[in-house]
């Protein structure tokens, strides 16, 4: 922890993240009018200040609802997609890298001509093509941006993998009699969980701005379910008169993703051991 609050890259975007995700796993406590239901009475109305009589802090959509409701609301649906995506993307990156850099052979072969093809194909022509036999879900986003993020970490873990097994350690474990079960367990995986917590901080929030962008092409959540991909869709339509429609969920986008590349940042320099020693030495 003392390590940590000497970065303050980390410690600012570990705050936005903190505050952020807070306020929309709190959202009943933040406010208490319903995200979904219309009012139509109270349409495109303005943010006005707290306190101000019936008003609305952050206005009114143009059915009336509560922006704050729905962005608190809409903030909880994005985050735990973006964070099932980066679980489920690591657990099978992870996996296949470790098989991969293992084993080697025609395994090592395969998965990687699988990464190319991943590489290749478009993430948009991906939800399209699932979407179309599945249809919108949640577990369908899930699957497409997860697919669309296992690449990274197999890469990373399959070339750590191929380097710490050349390692003497590694090698005087297993003339000691190790297994290769316990290798991997004791001295393989554990060294490679340093760049693993770096690409799940930063891509949590590509997998944010992924999401936002599928809800907003109607490939994702749906509406009435509020996120924040559905709101800029339904905001895009009154940018001329309501701008805060599209404004406020852009801001919390843009904050989400400023925390967690911050704190990708301030994780890399604290884990990398080459970084340590450059800076201990200046």
């Amino acid at each position: 922890m003392s390590r940590l609050l000497r970065s303050p890259t980390a410690v600012v975007g570990g705050l936005i993240l903190v505050v952020v995700v807070a306020a929309s796993m709190g959202a009943p406590l933040l406010t208490g009018a319903d995200p979904v239901k219309p009012s139509f009475g109270k349409r495109l109305q303005p943010p006005r200040a707290l306190g101000g009589a019936s008003a609305y802090v952050l206005g009114s959509d143009n059915l009336g609802r509560d922006m704050l409701a729905r962005l608190l609301y809409g903030g909880r649906v994005s985050l735990v997609l973006a964070a099932s995506a980066v679980a489920l993307a690591a657990s099978v990156g992870v996996a296949v890298g470790l098989a991969a850099g293992v084993l080697g052979g025609w395994l090592d072969d395969v998965v990687m001509r699988l990464a190319d093809v991943q590489l290749a194909f478009p993430v948009i022509m991906l939800a399209i093509a699932i979407v179309a036999v599945v249809g919108t879900s949640p577990g369908a986003l899930v699957s497409v941006l997860a697919l669309s993020g296992w690449v990274l970490y197999a890469r990373t873990v399959r070339a750590s993998v191929l380097t710490i097994r050349q390692l003497d350690y590694v090698e005087a474990a297993r003339t000691l009699g190790a297994s290769d079960a316990r290798i991997i367990v004791r001295h393989i995986l554990p060294n490679t969980l340093a760049p693993i917590m770096v690409i799940g901080s930063s891509q949590f929030a590509t997998m944010v701005l992924l999401e936002s962008g599928l809800s907003f092409l109607g490939l994702g959540v749906q509406p009435p379910q509020p996120s924040w991909g559905v709101m800029l869709a339904e905001g895009r339509d009154y940018l001329s008169n309501a701008w805060w429609l599209a404004t406020v969920p852009g801001v919390a986008i843009s904050l989400v993703v400023l925390g967690a590349n911050l704190l990708g940042d301030g994780l890399r320099d604290l884990l990398d051991p080459r970084l340590r020693v450059s800076s201990a030495g200046t």
